[in-house]
């Protein structure tokens, strides 16, 4: 059987947690960041998991995360 490559895009931008979930960090946080509020900012620097509708393509995508 041949291996599946993984999307070498994806697997710079998502991790995998403990508990098998997929990690990804929040966009809109590189650049006009002068019109934004500091709580917005600060709320852009934590990771979200990927949702649920997302993760069966995430899978495919990342096959040995």
């Amino acid at each position: 059987m041949p291996k599946i490559k993984t999307c070498r895009a994806a697997a710079k931008r998502f991790k995998k947690t403990g508990t098998g979930k997929l990690v990804r960090n929040k966009a809109y946080k590189s650049h006009i960041l002068t019109k934004k509020s500091q709580k917005r900012k600060r709320n852009l620097r934590k990771s979200a998991v990927v949702d649920s509708t997302n993760v069966k393509s995430m899978k495919k995508a990342l096959p040995y995360l």
